[in-house]
């Protein structure tokens, strides 16, 4: 099983819905689990708290219920109807309730728990292959609990600029 984090940062690409498809085409036959990025319904709760001082464990609720609705997103966009690609329980995740944990570390936490054979992070960013998690978290590629979560992990991490992908197709 292959997790794949779609960063939320990839929404408003017009060419995601068909990029994405081929992606998950190319991942055949394994199976894939999803975990959608929270985007810019998580930044709205983010901005919300930052007016309202909600706390961390409303504000993770919150997220995570963003980031279901972001799932929904998805399913519309490119019309899931394999049963090879799926999207795991968010709200099960065992994380730190905190704006330093992520969708990255979301995800991360379930390629563990589940045994993946590697974790894919679709991005809008360059993140050179071998730069240390810590150095990432630092520039802000990842999330800062991601290290800490990704440490000792048996499969491999991948981040693809995914945003340089989708406007390939475009050229």
């Amino acid at each position: 099983m292959i997790v794949v984090k779609v960063g939320g940062s990839l929404y408003d690409h017009p060419l995601l819905g068909p990029g994405f498809k081929s992606y998950l085409d190319s991942l055949a036959p394994a199976e894939v689990w999803l975990v959608p990025g929270g985007g810019d319904i998580v930044e709205a709760i983010r901005k919300l708290d930052a007016a309202h001082a909600l706390g961390d464990d409303a504000c993770h609720a919150l997220a995570v219920r963003g980031m279901e609705l972001a799932g929904e997103f998805l399913h519309e966009l490119i019309g899931f109807g394999s049963d090879r690609v799926s999207f795991p329980a968010l709200d099960r995740c065992a994380v730190p309730h905190s704006w330093d944990v992520t969708s990255d570390s979301i995800a991360a936490r379930i390629a563990r728990d589940y045994s993946a054979e590697r974790l894919v992070l679709l991005k809008s960013i360059d993140a050179p292959a071998g730069t240390p998690w810590a150095a990432a978290a630092d520039r802000g590629w990842v999330d800062r609990y991601f290290p800490t979560v990704i440490a000792g992990a048996a499969f491999p991490v991948e981040v693809v600029n995914f945003r340089r992908v989708l406007d390939a197709l475009h050229e």
